[in-house]
Parts: C-alpha cells; structure tokens; sequence
C-alpha cells in the first residue's frame, strides 16, 4: 500500500523517499530490509564476541552457538507468524518456505535461539546462563537496527495520530496519512535498553541469566505498549487478543517475578557465575605457576652450592 510512497516526518522538516531496492547483482533484487537485518546480525555477533571473556566464555563459544541458535531463530519467527496468519497460507502451504516476502516474527525468533542455545549448551556442557545474557544483549542490538527495515518497508507502523513524532505515509489515493512511527519507538526503546544493560553488565552482574532476564522484561515492558499502537498486529486465532502484546506482558511480569526472587528474595551468589569461577582457576593457576617456579629456583641455588 505505501510501497513507493514518501516518507515524511512534518514536524521534524524530514522527507525521504527510500527505495525497498538496495542494489540489483545478475537480475536478482538485493533489498535494504535484508542488508539492514545482516548489519544488525553482524554487529550484535561483534558485540558478543568482544564481551565473552567477561562472561567466562570464548569467541569460538560465540560463533558455534550461532551455527545452531540462528537457523532454529528463523524457522520458529517464521513459524510464529504464519501460525497466527493461517489464513494467508492455507492455500498454498508451500508459500510459507517464502521468507523473503517478508513474515517473520521476534518472538518466534527469540523462542527458536533460545531452543538452540539448550540443546547447544547441553552438548558443550556448560551452563546456559552466560551464553544468553550475551544472547540478549546481542537481541537488542539487531532489534534496534533491524527495525529500521521496518521503515524502508514502509511497515510495522502504527495507527493515525497528530502528535509530535507523527510519521505521514501517501496512500493509493495520494492522500498522506500520519501514523505512530512504532518502528522508532521501539529502535529507540532496544537502544536505552542495550545502554542500560550494557554498562550494568560491566558492573554489577550477579548470576547467570540475569542480563537476559532483564533484557526480557524491558523489551515486555516496552512491546507491551508498543504493541497497542500498531496496526499490523498477530491475534490469537480470532478473538481480540494480540498475541505479541499478550506475551509481552506475561514475559516481563515473569521475568520480574525472577529478578526479585534472584536479587532479593534468595539471593544468587555470584562466586558461583561462570566468569568468577574462570578468574578463580586462572588465579589457582598463576598461583602454582610461581610456586613451582620458587621452588625450582631455590632446587637450583642449592644444586650449585
């Protein structure tokens, strides 16, 4: 519907026109939706690789993990949408193997990495803990790009409004509309919460899970509301329920429910995090490192005296 139409930000003096065409190699279309969701991909996997001796994990924890937890995240997002939009594919089921026609959800996507990470975290054996709290600042990360992909679309908006922030898109009729721009709303509501997260980690972190427990209460508590705006909402089978936002709600509360009970009710010690006890065996090692190395210098001086 608003394909080839102008975008325009009347408030802010901005107006573009983005094409969905990013470039074209041997006939083939490359579009920015997909460039946009590999820059945030690659950069959340940067990210994560950057941080994980901090998490008392490695880069080749990292990257294995995504061989696995990225295929799983695609098929469930792709499966969570059409599940709640049957009705497009009903008749013709192969369309659902079509995901460059767009029709994919993070919900599903976050439920399929998280399958993932169990089953490889299980076969590593080591615990899961670490792996999603980089997994959810990872998640933050390509949420507050990907969305962009959104805008180039020219989807994922919101309903009619007059405020401020309002964003006007041309109908088939040539008449410009303004819309929430919840596409913004919710790149700039993953930023705050990747800062947030991001410099808590570095400090105050007391057990594995807990950035990611976090990070799923922030991101509910944001989609919550978001959720409610827009007009491209899943709904449960028929009733007037939005899935995304019924979920959104039932996730943070749950996660909220986990922080107190970590942090206040029976505190988590961290001396047991996966990182503490990392530092512990480099310390243990160092430690008997220079006692040997004591112990052979005084095994020397006596030799030669």
């Amino acid at each position: 519907m608003f394909l080839a139409s102008p975008i325009s930000f009347p408030n802010l003096g901005i107006t573009v026109n983005p094409s969905r065409v990013a470039f074209t190699v041997f006939g083939k279309d490359i579009y920015w939706y997909g460039i946009i969701i590999a820059v945030g991909f690659i950069l959340a996997a940067v990210y994560a690789c950057r941080r994980a001796p901090q998490f008392g994990l490695t880069e080749e924890h990292v990257l294995d993990l995504l061989f696995i937890a990225v295929p799983f995240a695609i098929v469930f997002a792709r499966l969570y949408y059409c599940v709640f939009y049957w009705d497009l594919y009903r008749d013709n089921p192969v369309s659902i193997l079509y995901i460059w026609e767009g029709g994919l959800a993070i919900y599903g996507g976050v439920i399929g990495a998280v399958l993932g990470l169990m089953i490889y975290t299980k076969f590593k054996k080591i615990p899961p803990g670490p792996l999603m709290d980089l997994g959810g600042l990872g998640l933050l990360i390509g949420q507050l790009i990907g969305r962009w992909g959104n805008f180039v679309n020219r989807e994922a908006h919101g309903s009619i409004t007059d405020g401020f922030f309002k964003m006007g898109l041309v109908n088939a009729a040539g008449e410009t509309v303004y819309y929430h721009p919840t596409f913004l709303y919710e790149s700039v509501w993953n930023l705050a919460g990747f800062v947030l997260l991001h410099f808590y980690s570095r400090k105050r972190r007391r057990y594995d899970g807990e950035i990611f427990t976090m990070y799923i209460a922030w991101y509910g508590l944001g989609r919550s509301w978001i959720e409610g705006l827009r007009t491209d909402s899943l709904y449960l089978f028929g009733t007037g329920l939005r899935v995304s936002q019924l979920l959104a709600v039932l996730s943070c509360l749950a996660a909220v429910s986990l922080l107190v009970w970590k942090l206040y009710v029976r505190p988590a010690d961290p001396e047991r995090m996966l990182a503490r006890r990392m530092e512990k065996k480099v310390e243990a090692a160092v430690e008997a490192a220079g006692t040997n190395w004591k112990e052979s210098s005084s095994e020397d001086t006596e030799t030669e005296k």
